[in-house]
């Protein structure tokens, strides 16, 4: 862990954090992303998924910052230790996944999501305007339109949709804000 800030007081920010004071986790994201930053670039050794993995960890942080206690541990470990658990879960993650080639993948993604979105047309109570969804969906991009039947019929969520496509997270959240914008738009 690098040298601490010597007047910065982590466990108050912690307790700032879990009475729901944003400006706590503010300080502490100011005070140690940067090098929560360094630790997951070390240990995931792609720049964009360590990206991921702080802004995971500043999320569980606010979120668990009431399980903090003093008396266990020291606050900016504990800190530390959620952005290394993430980290190290991420390479878990990755060492399970099946090599594919890049064309393969996406063959089988585009044929699998269309595949399922034909075969749910009917179980979902939108057959009024299924003839109007089809053809806005044929018109994203395949990986844009794999990425919103991921979600909205695999139920994968964003991460797990990073995973399985190898985009960064902050990408795939983008792809799918856009793609809904632009089937709002066609069947506007």
């Amino acid at each position: 862990m690098p040298p601490a800030a010597p007047d910065f007081d982590y466990a108050a920010a912690l307790g700032r954090c879990a009475r729901g004071d944003g400006a706590a986790l503010r300080s502490l994201y100011l005070q140690e992303g940067g090098r929560l930053l360094g630790v997951a670039q070390r240990i995931v050794r792609d720049m964009a998924l360590a990206e991921d993995i702080v802004q995971d960890a500043f999320v569980n942080i606010w979120r668990r910052s009431a399980t903090f206690e003093p008396t266990r541990g020291d606050a900016r470990g504990w800190i530390y230790s959620i952005a290394r658990h993430l980290a190290l879960n991420a390479v878990r993650d990755r060492q399970r996944e099946v090599a594919v080639d890049d064309d393969s993948a996406q063959v089988l993604d585009d044929a699998v999501s269309l595949q399922a979105w034909r075969d749910t047309q009917d179980s979902f109570a939108w057959q009024d305007c299924a003839g109007r969804i089809g053809p806005c969906l044929e018109q994203l991009e395949p990986v844009r339109r794999n990425c919103l039947l991921h979600a909205y019929l695999d139920g994968l969520s964003h991460s797990e949709i990073a995973q399985r496509t190898g985009a960064p997270l902050g990408t795939v959240k983008a792809w799918i804000k856009r793609s809904l914008a632009a089937l709002r738009e066609c069947l506007g």
